[in-house]
């Protein structure tokens, strides 16, 4: 009892979580480390997509363990040096919230994929988040703390949702696994209409 409790908190709380938690709100106080450290933190999309990449790659196994997260970091910081430097990317937004709903639907369907592919299509991902990085942190801050701090949530998410799955998989529940995968894209849903 206790367990299939725990096993549908997660997934429903980020359902429940009002759009209001997104990241992207504009009004950011960011002069370092913390606060680039709790701006993938503080919104809703960039934590579900983040987490989904982790449990997924844990899904593929093999080199997907750390081609998939490798490929997330190193493009989102290729996208915040593009937001930094005021380029235009267009349509980011579209690609935070398809990341979400996409990601939450290769986990609950278990997808595999060839690992060029996986790693290509979250960095494209991943690319978008950290434009979106880039652009809200305001020329007055220090961007060296500031991508550090945001560079290290997105590892430390990332390894929240490979311990996920991890976690799961060892207690032999893929249907829990495929369950968070289908309320993380709810949770996309959810935040696109709201």
């Amino acid at each position: 009892m206790k367990k299939s409790v725990l096993q549908l908190f997660v997934p429903i709380s980020c359902v429940l979580a009002p759009a209001s938690a997104w990241a992207h709100t504009g009004a950011h106080d960011v002069m370092g480390f913390v606060p680039g450290f709790s701006h993938p933190m503080g919104g809703a999309d960039h934590v579900l997509a983040m987490v989904a990449a982790g449990v997924w790659a844990v899904q593929q196994g093999g080199r997907s363990l750390w081609a998939v997260p490798g490929a997330f970091v190193a493009m989102m910081m290729a996208g915040g040096m593009l937001g930094l430097a005021g380029m235009t990317l267009p349509y980011v937004e579209l690609g935070i919230l398809m990341s979400v709903l996409v990601l939450g639907a290769l986990v609950a369907g278990a997808f595999e994929m060839p690992l060029a592919f996986s790693a290509s299509m979250v960095g494209v991902f991943a690319l978008c988040h950290g434009y979106v990085h880039g652009v809200e942190m305001p020329s007055a801050a220090n961007a060296v703390p500031y991508s550090l701090g945001f560079v290290l949530a997105t590892i430390l998410l990332h390894a929240v949702g490979m311990a996920m799955g991890v976690i799961l998989r060892k207690l032999n529940t893929e249907k829990a696994m495929r369950l968070a995968g289908a309320a993380i894209t709810l949770g996309g849903i959810y935040l696109g209409i709201g």
